[in-house]
């Protein structure tokens, strides 16, 4: 998904047949079918946040990594080999998102994750249908047969309107003005990282102990493609998009009064005041293509000797590019850890304060 800059605060929400409405007094619900109760439809969770702190209404019904040091992504070398010139990989990893929750986010979480497991019953309506209309006897009349197959489209179509609205959670802000300015200061950070040619996650780091078989490196990384983008978490429907990073089964969604960490079936949340994010200048030796906006400072050797030249027993020794990446590393105390590399230094000043912002402008 493209980053566009800047963001949009809706004044409505919609989940299906209904519509939430956000006015000065508050949340309140509409819907367009009539002599449909309103109490059929889902939760709407209307959010203050500013420096006079976070209020919430309803409608009614691991180990820290340090970046450091010279690594490579590189795997010249046979898996036999490597146990030998390699430490075991670190995971690099946050840890159960169970424990990531406190006492203003636990509502929310729970609805989330309780939403986020329930079944979609229009698949067992269908199911069930279809296996009817298979034991239809054969000497059954053309125009039953069309109503039968009618009647299973209303009824999937009705029980899959209502799963939608069932397993949707709606979240209605309103910011004061210096949220909403640090707000965007966020969205503007991510953007700047959204426009870097490479992003990745670093998923673990080990220490290489014989360095020549690895370009002269002392750190091996495996990583994966990351993106920084803007949207929303599943099943929640909102009034304005987040900054998001995605990565593997990762998701961290930033929303206006905390972050979202979502991985497999597992929601956690993370308050800005308990967030730490460092971010440093990495030189790394670059086996795979180099991204077109990547500073390259220096040159080595796929097998070097002890001076640090190449090692001329090996014919297929090719020299490497050093460049320089920006590591990005996002932690708590209560258990987040994930790690980030972009291919663009020196352009996470801007995160760096918007997250200090956005800190500084909720009370909680």
């Amino acid at each position: 998904m493209d980053f566009i800059v800047g963001f949009y605060i809706r004044k409505s929400v919609s989940v299906g047949p209904f519509r939430f409405n956000l006015s000065k007094s508050g949340i309140g619900v509409s819907t367009g079918i009539k002599g449909l109760r309103v109490g059929t439809g889902p939760r709407g969770n209307y959010i203050t946040v500013g420096k006079s702190g976070l209020y919430y209404r309803a409608t009614l019904n691991g180990p820290k990594i340090t970046p450091g040091g010279t690594s490579n992504g590189a795997n010249p070398i046979s898996p036999t080999d490597q146990s030998k010139i390699i430490d075991q990989m670190v995971a690099i990893e946050s840890g159960p998102l169970s424990s990531m929750q406190d006492e203003t986010s636990f509502s929310l979480i729970n609805e989330l994750n309780t939403k986020e497991k329930r079944p979609n019953y229009w698949k067992w309506t269908l199911g069930a249908g279809l296996i009817g209309l298979w034991f239809l006897p054969p000497n059954t009349p053309q125009w039953l047969t069309v109503l039968s197959v009618l009647i299973l489209i209303g009824c999937t179509s009705y029980i899959a309107i209502r799963d939608v609205v069932a397993k949707s959670v709606v979240l209605c802000y309103k910011l004061d003005p210096n949220n909403e300015t640090a707000y965007q200061c966020l969205h503007d950070a991510f953007l700047h990282i959204s426009e870097c040619s490479k992003k990745w996650r670093i998923n673990s780091k080990g220490a290489v102990r014989d360095s020549k078989y690895h370009a002269g490196a002392g750190t091996l990384v495996s990583r994966k493609d990351a993106t920084f983008s803007k949207g929303l978490p599943p099943r929640v429907k909102c009034n304005l998009e987040v900054p998001i990073v995605k990565a593997d089964s990762i998701s961290i969604y930033f929303m206006p009064d905390r972050l979202l960490v979502y991985s497999d079936n597992e929601i956690g949340a993370v308050n800005y005041k308990d967030l730490v994010f460092n971010a440093a200048a990495k030189r790394f030796i670059e086996e795979d293509s180099v991204p077109k906006d990547a500073e390259v400072i220096d040159h080595t050797w796929k097998y070097v000797n002890k001076k640090g030249g190449p090692d001329k027993r090996f014919k297929d020794n090719k020299q490497i590019p050093v460049v320089l990446y920006e590591e990005l590393h996002f932690s708590s105390s209560s258990g987040l850890n994930e790690l980030f590399q972009i291919s663009k230094h020196s352009i996470a000043n801007k995160l760096t304060t918007a997250l200090k912002n956005m800190d500084e402008s909720i009370a909680i």
